[in-house]
């Protein structure tokens, strides 16, 4: 398998709706996560991240805009204990309470399944950052649809230890723009990872389509000393 551009890979594709990033710094000192949503509609526009605690959450950013926030509105990264999830939807909540009660991260995800909104029936995507005594691992899920059948979910999870520097996965919603729009294929693509927080958030804002790009968290981790460094981008600027 190629290791490919994550530039490259945001920038040749017009739509590819929601996304997670995990992997290490090139130097080898970081784990670093980032996730992104993108909207076609209005109300999937209407978004802000704002911080909550140690993870964030969606937020309308025009609350009277809001016509139905059941997909929209969440908690797409939390922190418990040595793990940070992050996830396109509120099966983040599920992770983090069951986890907490003692389910393994594969566990807590076949309580759900991919979103209700067919006909795209849109992947449930989701990440899950260890870091305890200098070791950094991570996992990456996909539940989707068993090829648009509605009653038929498919359930995978990539498991990743001892991460390489400057190397990563990155994985996300949509292969591109369509109507239906088609579900992502195949296992997380391996995606180089350089340049410090700055420089790599930028990277990804910057290749994401201009028209259809909402909000971006990226986080760097100190895997010695588990120090954390968050930058946040909104389209929607709040004055």
């Amino acid at each position: 398998m190629v290791v490919k551009s994550l530039a490259r890979e945001l920038s040749e594709t017009s739509y590819p709706g929601r996304g997670i990033v995990i992997g290490r710094s090139s130097d080898g000192t970081k784990a670093v996560t980032a996730y992104f949503i993108m909207g076609r509609s209005e109300n999937s526009r209407n978004r802000v991240f704002v911080e909550e605690g140690e993870g964030i959450r969606t937020e309308a950013f025009d609350p009277s805009k809001l016509t139905d926030p059941s997909l929209i509105i969440y908690a797409p990264v939390r922190v418990l204990g040595c793990d940070t999830i992050v996830t396109n939807g509120d099966q983040t909540d599920t992770i983090y309470e069951y986890m907490k009660s003692g389910e393994t991260f594969e566990q807590t995800l076949r309580r759900r399944e991919f979103e209700p909104d067919g006909p795209n029936f849109t992947p449930r995507i989701s990440g899950l950052l260890h870091i305890e005594d200098g070791q950094f691992s991570y996992l990456m899920s996909i539940l989707k649809s068993n090829m648009g059948d509605s009653d038929s979910c498919n359930r995978y999870t990539f498991d990743y230890s001892n991460p390489k520097a400057g190397s990563g996965r990155f994985i996300h919603t949509y292969m591109g723009d369509g109507n239906p729009l088609p579900s992502y294929e195949g296992e997380p693509t391996p995606i180089e990872i350089s340049g410090n927080i700055d420089e790599f958030t930028d990277m990804i804002w910057s290749n994401l389509n201009a028209d259809n790009k909402v909000s971006l968290f990226v986080r760097y981790i100190d895997i010695a000393t588990g120090a954390k460094e968050t930058r946040i981008i909104n389209k929607n600027i709040r004055k």
